[in-house]
């Protein structure tokens, strides 16, 4: 009979998912892995098999986390150009906040994977789907609430949004805060 587990999965799968997206998956050791997520390699590859396994894990956990943030700003009253303001300012001061300027892990996993792992590739696709989605409901609420011209098409504008925040994400780790919410200013007067 195995010993008794003394940790909690999902705490380690979110202490994981942050070295991988201060350090880049290649840049994420085995042992830096353990130091992370305070539990010993042999446990850590018992409990969640390999390094691969976990940093999927990482990325569920990632887009989970950030569908639940798009939605909820998206939600909240307001017009929709005011609630996507929110959220992008949103987005850009918590990477600026952060002690190492890292980003947005999808972009950066993307980045670092290319197009080179179709199963990586398409988790990323899904973390952009889902925020995607998030934008082109709140976007066709606001057409229908008049806030919005009717000629703006919901898919294409939150595709264009997506572009956007990719973008904020790579530039927040070098530009400062006012010229990465007068781009999000810029992008909101074409809504």
């Amino acid at each position: 009979m195995g010993r008794p587990r003394n940790f909690e999965p999902d705490t380690v799968v979110d202490r994981a998912m942050e070295a991988f997206w201060t350090h880049g998956y290649a840049n994420t050791s085995p042992a830096a892995l353990a130091e992370a997520t305070g539990i010993g390699k042999g446990s850590l590859y018992h409990s969640f098999g390999s390094k691969r396994q976990l940093f999927q894990r990482a990325l569920t956990r990632y887009d989970e986390l950030g569908q639940a943030r798009a939605e909820e700003f998206l939600a909240r009253p307001g017009t929709t150009r005011e609630r996507i303001g929110a959220f992008l300012r949103h987005l850009v001061d918590t990477d600026l906040a952060h002690p190492q300027r890292r980003g947005c892990l999808a972009v950066n996993t993307a980045t670092e994977f290319g197009t080179d792992d179709p199963e990586i590739t398409r988790a990323v696709q899904i973390m952009q789907d889902h925020v995607a989605g998030a934008l082109e409901e709140r976007i066709a609420t606001g057409r229908r609430d008049g806030d919005i011209d009717a000629g703006t098409d919901p898919r294409t504008y939150a595709e264009f949004l997506m572009n956007t925040i990719a973008g904020l994400r790579v530039m927040a780790k070098t530009y400062d805060r006012p010229g990465l919410h007068r781009i999000i200013d810029t992008a909101l007067t074409t809504l």
